[in-house]
């Protein structure tokens, strides 16, 4: 079986408590390359980030670093691809 091609897309998820800019893997092409088919997945109940960055939203400075993100659906209330700008 040939191996899927993906692509890695930076994007911003915001929790009530947090907000996470990291990488989330997407095929190339075809099924679900597009961020909105991959969230919209009914069998997937967390989304997995890399290289994630969190940022506590109340400033009290908790923010960390984590190579690898498991974030349950039920605490996502905002999801956006993530801006130049906000990269650098």
């Amino acid at each position: 079986m040939p191996a899927i091609e993906v692509r890695h897309e930076r994007v911003v998820v915001e929790t009530d408590q947090y907000r996470v800019e990291g990488n989330i893997t997407l095929p190339q092409e075809g099924y679900r390359s597009r961020l909105s088919d991959y969230l919209n997945r009914r069998d997937q109940e967390f989304l997995i980030l890399v290289n994630a960055e969190l940022i506590a939203l109340d400033g009290s400075g908790r923010d960390w670093n984590t190579p690898v993100l498991m974030l349950a659906r039920r605490h996502i209330r905002l999801v956006v691809p993530a801006t130049q700008e906000s990269e650098e």
